[in-house]
């Protein structure tokens, strides 16, 4: 029986379209063909080895179950593994090219040292994991087909078919290797060309290192910072320019518990941030293919502006239960679609606008096709904003008005009138500079708590939430505000975790929680990156440094974040690797770096940054450094 490997053992391969998770003990337990949200060929993340797994290791196993030792070899999202047996070692590399043609996953395997003896076992299970296929050989190739999907396993070593597992048992020599190169393609189309693997292996390379070359990041967390672009990167559906949460579904926040939900899917707000983390380093061709996508997918129908839509643009994300699948760690049930998609979080309006701002003020220029969508997205939240909302967390409870929405909604008025007064959009700003006026002052009256000097999470609750960290990050008040100090310190006190992570707000265990949500959940790793902004702002760099350094121990082996982590079990949880934990790395990377340099240059004394309605001379939050949100 395999063993049940924590999810931080798990590395990432892609090629923009999709991607595979690769376990360190060699096994691939997810890949979803050909797209993020196709069903799983490979579902043993979610069940067991018969769910769908592709395994390539030693054939004696007796030294060690899991690889020696583990790397992306450069700057690439090629993997690079080794294992050390008494025979001798061998290295194999995992990577999925660039697609031009059909989806390909190829295994190379080279001998270093010695006479390893190998073994590949693929057990494809299509329809994630409830499908057997016909596995057959056709043209001396073997083919598993299963309904429309047609899985195509090439190699110069021999295959057989035992129980519904391609098996091929093989010897690789010192300065020798094997290459095995699995394609999909349509079961009713003609079968895929075969591949040059090492051809592949260097246009593989050189795409990844082109890329990373374009960084414009120097500071001294380089090497997070890239590790973090290059898993940005990956996740985006390069067709579209759409932007998944996340490549996986239903991966716990409670390990046992139900809180699995689908993130392969482009939700607004986490599409948002990770372009204004990827503008912030240079990368602006990923805005303008989002962009794109953005007018697709909203269309001609703002109005009715959904908060995520599929990596193509599609409204339709309806949310079942996978019961054939056990879960991760018999977390159920297991869930495909999500529901989220019909609610109304009002904070979306202010995070698609704050993107559209920056790219402007990064150089995309502002087209007329994007005028007229901001304005109608504009005119629509005018009318809106006063209503209650699901929030950014996407509550299963009752709508509340909660601080965070109100807070963004605030952020989309500011930046309309901030690009009207550019001259990027036409459009009357009276009405808007008064809106802007009367959505601040009933914020700081109804959402704040003088007692004890807080901001809450929504209007007239005790509950606090992480989310009203970001009021400094987005300059709805300056960081030395009495009412953000200590917003700051009630958050870091009361959400905090015995080792200084954040939680998003309450959860009360068995009972059902502000959410609506029975269970408990791990530290949100963004939420945590927020508290380092917070801190840095606030003029407590140090301390800022310190938790920073923290989360960064907290990745893998390979330098990825999950969505949460359990403190109590030192293990990552939820969905991964997350956009929203590596948007916020690189986002608090690149604060305490401008931080530091106004640290040294004005003796050091921490320059806080004023509100964004503060004349321009003191408009560090949005031109200097390029506001994050949830």
């Amino acid at each position: 029986m395999k063993r049940l490997p924590r999810i931080e053992q798990y590395g990432l391969i892609g090629d923009m379209q999709t991607s595979a998770h690769v376990c360190d003990d060699g096994s691939i337990d997810w890949l979803c063909l050909p797209r993020f949200d196709s069903p799983a060929v490979f579902t043993g993340l979610l069940g067991t080895q018969k769910h769908g797994t592709w395994q390539i290791a030693p054939a004696d196993r007796s030294c060690s179950e899991a690889v020696t030792e583990r790397r992306y070899r450069d700057d690439s999202l090629v993997l690079e593994s080794v294992w050390r047996t008494q025979a001798g070692s061998v290295r194999v590399l995992d990577f999925m090219p660039p697609r031009d043609g059909a989806p390909q996953v190829i295994r190379i395997v080279e001998g270093m040292t010695g006479e390893v003896s190998m073994i590949s076992a693929m057990r494809p299970r299509p329809g994630y994991g409830s499908v057997s296929p016909w596995i057959h050989e056709v043209g001396g190739r073997m083919v598993a087909e299963a309904g429309a999907d047609a899985l195509w396993l090439d190699t110069c070593v021999p295959q057989v078919e035992k129980d519904g597992v391609m098996v091929s048992a093989f010897s690789v020599a010192s300065g020798q290797s094997v290459a095995f190169v699995l394609s999909w393609c349509p079961s009713h189309a003609a079968a895929p060309d075969v591949p040059d693997p090492k051809a592949a292996l260097t246009e593989t390379l050189t795409f990844w290192q082109d890329w990373t070359r374009e960084c414009t990041y120097e500071g001294p967390y380089r090497e997070a910072v890239i590790r973090s672009l290059i898993a940005l990167k990956a996740m985006t559906y390069e067709p579209s320019g759409g932007i998944v949460a996340a490549p996986t579904t239903s991966l716990p926040e409670e390990i046992g518990g139900n809180r699995n939900w689908d993130y392969r899917f482009t939700w607004l707000r986490d599409a948002s941030t990770t372009l204004a983390a990827l503008l912030g380093t240079g990368y602006r061709q990923e805005a303008q293919a989002w962009r794109r996508w953005l007018l697709r997918a909203v269309a001609g129908d703002p109005e009715n502006l959904q908060i995520m839509y599929g990596i193509t643009g599609e409204r339709d994300l309806r949310e079942r239960e996978l019961s054939w699948l056990p879960g991760y760690e018999g977390s159920t049930p297991v869930r495909v679609g999500n529901e989220a998609a019909d609610q109304l979080q009002l904070d979306v309006y202010g995070e698609v606008i704050e993107t559209l701002y920056l790219a402007h003020e990064s150089g995309v220029a502002h087209c007329a096709d994007t005028a007229v969508l901001h304005q109608r997205l504009i005119e629509h939240l005018a009318q809106r904003w006063q209503e209650p909302d699901e929030g950014i967390w996407e509550m299963r409870g009752a709508r509340r008005h909660f601080v965070h929405s109100k807070v963004m909604t605030w952020v989309a008025v500011d930046r309309t009138i901030r690009l009207a007064e550019a001259g990027a959009l036409h459009i009357d700003v009276a009405p808007l500079i008064e809106l802007r006026a009367t959505i601040h002052r009933e914020v700081c009256t109804k959402g704040f708590d003088p007692v004890r000097n807080t901001f809450t999470q929504s209007y007239g609750s005790q509950e606090l939430d992480a989310a009203t960290l970001l009021i400094p990050r987005v300059g709805f008040l300056p960081a030395d505000d009495p009412r953000v100090v200590g917003t700051v310190d009630a958050v870091h006190r009361e959400l905090s975790t015995p080792v200084g992570l954040v939680r998003r707000y309450p959860t009360i265990g068995d009972g059902i929680g502000v959410d609506g949500l029975k269970g408990d959940e791990g530290a949100f790793v963004l939420c945590s990156f927020w508290l380092v902004d917070a801190l840095a702002l606030t003029g407590r760099l140090d301390e800022a440094r310190a938790v920073f350094e923290r989360l960064l121990a907290l990745r893998n082996d390979l330098g990825l974040l999950a969505e949460e982590y359990d403190p109590v079990q030192h293990r990552q949880l939820g969905n991964f690797p997350q956009a929203f934990s590596h948007m916020g790395l690189i986002q608090s990377a690149r604060l305490l770096q401008l931080l530091s340099m106004q640290t040294s240059h004005h003796g050091g004394a921490v320059a806080v940054p004023t509100p964004r309605s503060a004349p321009l001379s003191a408009r560090q939050t949005c031109e200097d450094l390029t506001p994050q949100h949830a």
